[in-house]
């Protein structure tokens, strides 16, 4: 099974993904997790490029294809042989990310987006998508409690993840391997509800 989590920065997705890939593997499952961009030594080194702040002049075609580049070395390298292994796989952030950030938030060609996005993931489609949704404004109010400087995507301003949040919703409602779960309810209440599906997907006892 393919997992992926998705959302707005500081969704609290990571840690959600953190909690699943520890209760799976508390229920006896080989779980391997990943992280967009990276992954790879390769992808590591594209993450780097993405996210340093002082890659000011970037521009959104750019960014849509070094994300796509991170992506497609993930998939052949870490997350094909996996799954034709047997393993779980569960990955923080996928394609629907470019979806939502290069096409509704940069406002990149959504069709256009779509043909690479098949490009670089080799036309994997993940089995489970976790979207956590919160508001924008908690977005601010999560990184000044609890972290330092903005990233170079974080950067982007409030309209900015609106559209992002916005296209996030759109893509979730069209497709019926997402799950829309509010970011706001406490970490517990969000990994009961994520491993309720899980597990009942897996078949497994819920613990």
């Amino acid at each position: 099974m393919f997992i992926t989590f998705e959302g707005v920065d500081l969704c609290g997705k990571t840690t959600q993904a953190e909690i699943l890939v520890q209760k799976l593997k508390n229920s006896g499952f080989d779980v391997v997790f990943l992280r967009e961009p990276g992954g790879t030594k390769i992808s590591e080194l594209i993450r780097n490029i993405l996210l340093d702040s002082q890659n000011k002049e970037m521009d959104p075609i750019t960014e849509l294809f070094l994300f796509s580049a991170s992506r497609a070395q993930l998939v052949r390298e870490i997350i094909i042989p996996s799954l034709n292994s047997g393993k779980i796989v569960v990955c923080d952030r996928f394609y629907d990310s470019t979806l939502a950030y290069q096409g509704y938030g940069r406002g990149i060609e959504i069709e256009k987006i779509k043909i690479v996005n098949e490009l670089a993931s080799g036309g994997l489609v993940p089995d489970l998508t976790f979207l956590i949704d919160i508001p924008v404004d908690e977005i601010y109010k999560r990184k000044k409690e609890k972290y330092g400087d903005f990233d170079r995507m974080e950067r982007s301003g409030v309209e900015f993840y609106e559209r992002v949040r916005k296209g996030y919703l759109e893509i979730a409602k069209i497709s019926d391997r997402f799950f829309i779960i509010d970011g706001q309810k406490k970490i517990d209440e969000i990994s009961d509800q994520i491993w309720t599906i899980v597990s009942e997907k897996l078949k497994v006892k819920v613990k």
